[in-house]
Parts: C-alpha cells; structure tokens; sequence
C-alpha cells in the first residue's frame, strides 16, 4: 500500500494556468499535435477510446511532467502512457464509468420511448381512440430520465474531482490503479476548492474557444491539461524534492499562493 504524502489546500488555479501557458508556449505546436492525435483517440474511435482514454492522458501527462523537470520531450512520448498499458487502462476506464452507465441508461430510454410511439401510431392506425394512458406512461419515463440525469450530474462531477489526480499518479509511481485511485481521491478532497475553482476557469476558457468561431476551443487543448498538470504538482511536489508534511509548500513553489491550508 502506498503511503505517499501530499499537501493540502495548495492549489493555486490561476497560477496553474499561467505556468500552464508557460510550459507548453515554447513546443506549442507540438503540444497541439498530442492534444489533437489524443483527442481523436478518445473521442472519434467508437467503443474502444474507452479503453484508450486512460494510456492517451497516461502519455500526455508523462510529456507534461518530464517537460517540467527540465527534461527533454518529444511527440513520440504521448505513447508512454501504453507502456503502463494495464494500469492506466484500468484507471481510465474506471474514470469513464458513469458516462458508460448512463450511456447505457440513456439507449434504453430511448428504446422504451420508440417502442412507445410506434404502440401509439398503430393504434392510431387502427382508429383506436386513446384514453391517454401512453402519454402518462410515456411523461413517467420523461420525468424519471431527468431524475436520473440529475444524479447522473452530481455523481460524474464528485467522480470527476475524486480521480482528477489518478492518471499522473500511476504514470510517476509504481503503484496500482487502486492504489492511485485512493490516493487521487484523498489528495483531490484536500484540495477540493482549488481543483473546482480550476474546472471553473478551465470551462470558461474552453467556453471563449467554442465562441471563438467554434474552433478555438482546439487551440486550447494543450493549456487544460497542462494546468491540470500544474495542479497535480502543486499537490504532489517531485520526489527529490525536500520531505513532504501536511503544511502546504512556500507561496511561490510550483506557481502556487493559494491559501494556506483549507
């Protein structure tokens, strides 16, 4: 079992973001290429970019984290993360979990709901005058789908935050997804309020791009996964770093000032 420590309430987002911007300026264009060959990967292969999503971020994260060490990178590294194929394939599939659940929740919906208009156009068909049974039955599953979509809401966003540090945990340690899971989720909750300040601005930021012609959102790839990778360092400094205690780093250490323990 892994006893690795990490500091609490350190997340500074805007400092994310800036150093974000920092680090992947100098090899934008390559940062771009990853960001895009990733994002087709995971989002334009069907059925199996379930099973890509966690070696692609696995691989995005090592160029990330080697380039913040001074190291040198290159595009060939986005593949790393397949060299831990089995961990960070876990680890993304369990990430992906309530989307697949409610993938899965939503075809039948959809099923249920067909089947229930083409019952209602063949009894139109044989003059048959409906008592508004089917549109009662049909208003049920209306209103159940949107319950379950509001949980669907709720529970994506805490499994979102719990698991946000997983991936860069598993491709820096030995550990097992399990392993990085908890951790993930023990660091993230200490970090709660600079990991959803960060979405925050991080949506916002990709909401400027989608308005941006519909098509700057692509340019802004690179900075969301670089600030998140900023963030996870702010919680878990380099290993040769000095010892780790529960008291947060100095203000400036990885572009962090944010609060001194929440």
């Amino acid at each position: 079992m892994v006893n690795q420590e990490f500091f609490r309430g350190v997340i500074d987002p805007t400092g994310c973001i800036k150093n974000g911007w920092r680090l992947i300026s100098p090899n934008y264009w390559m940062y771009l290429g990853i960001a895009l060959l990733g994002w087709v990967m995971m989002a334009c292969i069907p059925c199996l970019n379930i099973f890509l999503m966690g070696p692609v971020m696995g691989g995005i994260y090592y160029v990330l984290l080697r380039d913040m060490r001074g190291d040198p990178v290159d595009f060939s590294m986005m593949f790393k993360g397949f060299e831990k194929l089995g961990p960070t394939l876990l680890v993304g599939f369990i990430q992906a979990l309530p989307g697949i659940i409610f993938q899965i929740i939503d075809f039948f919906f959809n099923l249920s709901s067909f089947l229930i208009q083409i019952n209602e156009i063949q009894r139109q068909g044989d003059f048959y005058q409906s008592d508004g049974s089917d549109v009662a039955i049909a208003g049920g599953f209306l209103l159940i789908y949107y319950v379950i979509a509001a949980i669907f809401v709720v529970v994506s966003i805490i499994w979102s935050i719990s698991f946000v540090f997983a991936i860069p945990l598993v491709m820096e340690n030995n550990i097992s997804a399990i392993e990085a899971l908890k951790l993930s989720a023990r660091a993230a909750w200490s970090n709660v309020g600079g990991v959803i300040l960060l979405s925050i601005l991080v949506f916002l930021i990709m909401l400027a791009g989608v308005l941006a012609l519909c098509i700057g959102w692509i340019f802004i790839l690179p900075l969301i996964t670089a600030s998140f990778a900023f963030a996870y360092r702010q919680v878990f400094p380099m290993p040769d770093t000095a010892p780790v205690y529960s008291t947060p780093p100095p203000p400036g250490e990885y572009g962090g000032s944010f609060g001194q323990g929440m």
